[in-house]
């Protein structure tokens, strides 16, 4: 076979220089431009989470603003409202104990009745407002006292019980707050209605949800208990706060059911 002249062997040769050079030339560019896609990308996942870290910011000082707002309200009803109805009930008192006639001693007695209901009712809005009762736990704690000194001066016994492993979970105010205005219904309506001597609440949590069970041995639910705006309020207060208010049938008694989704929260 003939060998190729010199000239044209330079000139394949010179030509494969020429193509790997324009290879290498292209793969740099590509190599380049990814670089700056990549460098691009970064720069622009650096600016959302700046950008982020500035809503998260604000957010925690709004959060921090509303926490003080509470803070300050309840320090103010602590203060003077709480001062105020304390002195109105010991100026009755006194005013009964000086007073000794039969008419003025039901009207001071009324006045001393509304005190305390006013007091309570105060107590009520600043757990509610107070931002260290934001737990499960705390809600439990209140609401297990509140049931155990109201039922204290009736002839129903209470008994607790409590499946929440994870007691510092979160409740938001206006979820604590249904929650157990919607509990406190259902006891006071147990009280009136129920003709019960017993009294059982048990509280459940799993992954997911929150639940308060109550359970009395009285008669049962009447016509005109369910009809009664009590259960409208108790199915009202859950919804609320996207929860759930059941009225399980029982052979004896009544069993009620509250459920909070903890996605919620």
């Amino acid at each position: 076979m003939r060998e190729l002249p010199p000239e044209i062997k330079l000139t394949y040769i010179i030509a494969i220089i020429i193509m790997l050079l324009f290879v290498c030339f292209i793969i740099m560019m590509v190599f380049i431009y990814n670089k700056k896609q990549l460098i691009q990308q970064q720069e622009n996942q650096i600016k959302e989470s700046e950008f982020q870290n500035q809503l998260l910011q604000k957010e925690l000082e709004r959060q921090k603003a509303i926490q003080l707002e509470r803070e300050r309200i309840s320090q103010d009803m602590h203060d003077d409202l709480g001062a105020g109805i304390s002195a109105i009930k010991l100026q009755a008192e006194f005013l009964k104990y000086k007073m000794p006639q039969e008419s003025f001693s039901e009207d001071l007695e009324a006045i001393i009745n509304t005190s305390e209901d006013m007091n309570l009712a105060m107590r009520e809005i600043l757990w509610s407002l107070n931002s260290q009762n934001d737990t499960i736990g705390n809600f439990i704690e209140y609401t297990t006292l509140y049931i155990k000194r109201f039922l204290s001066k009736t002839s129903i016994d209470s008994h607790f019980n409590s499946n929440v492993p994870e007691k510092e979970t979160n409740l938001t105010v206006k979820a604590r707050r249904n929650l157990f205005l919607a509990v406190k219904e259902a006891v006071h309506n147990i009280y009136k209605h129920s003709q019960a001597n017993e009294i059982f609440i048990e509280f459940d949590q799993n992954e997911d949800s929150f639940s308060i069970t109550i359970i009395d041995n009285g008669i049962g639910l009447s016509e005109t208990t369910q009809k009664g705006n009590g259960m409208s309020n108790m199915s009202l207060r859950m919804e609320g706060i996207n929860g759930t208010f059941k009225i399980i049938s029982a052979q004896k008694g009544l069993r009620l059911l509250f459920v909070y989704p903890l996605i919620n929260s």
